[in-house]
């Protein structure tokens, strides 16, 4: 019997671990345990056509392919609270299907069909990221944008290798497409399973959004107009947005929160979420999460100087969840890491 590729093992192995990983520690929604679920049988097709080359596994691998991209961007989706997705996402992939049953009609087509897939959903991903996300935990934001633009250029990059592919096929009769599909299943899907790892252990679950009786008070007392939508906030208008937020982080101190989003910010300022978001930037210079760690860090600095608690649960106090997290913002805030910044003051 021929064994099967190496790479397409290697691949289902990493699959097969992060779907185990999503099992014990459940996340938001079910869309990234399915999208991993679905690389894993996308990888077994490949390895299972490629060793044994059935006509039902030269179907089924396209089909499972053209799922791929789609099911990346309904996992990162979700942090934008997006809600329910258009049925249009599915149009790509039936189109595959009914192409798939005549492959020798359609083959062009299908290898068409599936770069251009890869291609808009790579840019809509990598184009997405540059949004502020409503559902992230404010402290996990910069990672989960980093890992969307990761997968965004890894379905590029995958779809560059279908044309690949695809010229392979033209030219050499597919001499070199598994070395070429080993470099693909090896490198570029378990890069896009842990990025979708990365955002599914990042997005709050709708539940944890639930107000409290404070919070809905806070939403409904909201003194401040929210302005009309518009490319650029007035000055006023964003110095009252920011000053709202300013109240609210030294009053209650809502930096400590470490679920805090900025969907679950906005309700308990009563502002919109862009809104919050282009005022913050106006004014401060920074996004929300960096503005978040400065409130952190200020708590932080008068916990070291004024208690003996341990650097421990101070982090874990002023709303941060790791500790390499609080050093790197610490350090960058400060310019000394909390034991040196503790031992001079």
């Amino acid at each position: 019997m021929i064994a099967i590729p190496l790479p397409f093992i290697m691949s289902l192995l990493l699959e097969i671990i992060a779907i185990t990983l999503f099992a014990k520690k459940p996340v938001e929604g079910k869309r990234p345990s399915l999208f991993i679920t679905l690389c894993a049988i996308s990888t077994a097709v490949v390895g299972l056509r490629w060793t044994f080359d059935i006509a039902i596994f030269r179907c089924l691998q396209p089909i499972f392919a053209s799922f791929l991209p789609v099911m990346a961007w309904c996992c990162f989706s979700k942090k934008y609270n997006a809600g329910r997705l258009s049925w249009l996402h599915l149009s790509g992939p039936l189109v595959i299907i009914v192409c798939s049953w005549w492959p020798e009609l359609w083959l062009n087509a299908i290898d068409v069909i599936l770069t251009m897939l890869y291609l808009s959903y790579g840019t809509l991903l990598i184009r997405s990221s540059f949004v502020m996300p409503e559902d992230v935990r404010l402290s996990h934001v910069e990672r989960v944008l980093f890992a969307q633009r990761v997968a965004g250029i890894t379905l590029l990059v995958s779809a560059c290798i279908d044309g690949v592919l695809s010229f392979d096929f033209m030219v050499y009769g597919g001499e070199h497409a598994l070395y070429i599909l080993s470099l693909s299943y090896l490198i570029l899907i378990p890069s896009v399973v842990v990025a979708v790892i990365i955002v599914g252990f990042s997005t709050l679950s709708t539940e944890s959004e639930v107000l409290s009786d404070v919070e809905e008070k806070s939403l409904l007392d909201a003194s401040i107009d929210p302005p009309s939508k518009s490319v650029r906030l007035s000055e006023q208008d964003a110095k009252d947005i920011v000053s709202k937020i300013d109240t609210l982080m030294k009053d209650k101190e809502a930096f400590r929160d470490m679920n805090l989003t900025l969907g679950r910010l906005s309700r308990k300022v009563g502002i919109p979420t862009r809104q919050v978001s282009m005022a913050v930037n106006q004014i401060c210079g920074m996004n929300i999460s960096k503005v978040l760690n400065e409130y952190r860090i200020t708590y932080a600095k008068k916990r070291l100087v004024d208690s003996e608690d341990s650097i421990t649960d101070i982090y874990l106090s002023a709303g941060f969840q790791t500790k390499s997290n609080f050093n790197r913002e610490f350090t960058r805030i400060t310019g000394q890491t909390p034991s040196t910044y503790r031992n001079d003051a």
